[in-house]
């Protein structure tokens, strides 16, 4: 009984704390599972011009591309975050640093195909803790799963344990 009483006490205040955190996990994973599905959450991909490697632009074409369309988040080298490239689309996604930004960009011509934010990389910030910084990310989030793991076992515990004694008698 002691041990059934430490973890109904463990699970209950565990339970009770992190709460926030799981319902943000939920919510927050739902989103990013259907995040293709929804043009609100993650732009579309498009697709670029029929074309060959070899007439693909360059780096240097693309940053001069992206740059010319003086958007307020893609103003130098420090506001891109990342470019993806898609090959099989012939397209570049540029994504920027700040704001959840993105350009997408014909590869073989350079015509600029969609200018969006990206609601799914806010939506992963919360996901992961990193919009509340690096220091919630790195150490605070580990701890809320390791906590996840420990509410799970207890509470399997709390629902197993009076069905294992009623069948013991």
């Amino acid at each position: 009984m002691k041990h059934y009483r430490i973890n109904r006490t463990v699970h209950k205040w565990f339970g009770i704390i992190f709460a926030i955190a799981l319902l943000n996990f939920s919510i927050t994973g739902l989103l990013l599972l259907e995040k293709k599905k929804f043009d609100w959450l993650q732009p579309p991909t498009q697709t670029g011009s029929e074309g060959t490697v070899d007439q693909f632009i360059t780096n240097q074409q693309l940053f001069k591309i992206v740059f010319d369309e003086k958007h307020p988040d893609f103003k130098n080298m420090e506001d891109i975050d990342r470019v993806d490239f898609r090959p099989g689309k012939r397209i570049f996604k540029v994504r920027s640093e700040n704001n959840y930004s993105e350009i997408q960009v014909d590869a073989v011509n350079g015509k600029i195909l969609s200018i969006a934010k990206r609601n799914s990389d806010k939506i992963e910030a919360w996901h992961d803790g990193s919009i509340f910084g690096e220091f919630v990310h790195q150490y605070i989030m580990p701890v809320v799963a390791i906590i996840t793991v420990i509410l799970t076992i207890t509470g399997s515990y709390l629902w197993l344990a009076p069905a294992i004694k009623r069948r013991a008698k």
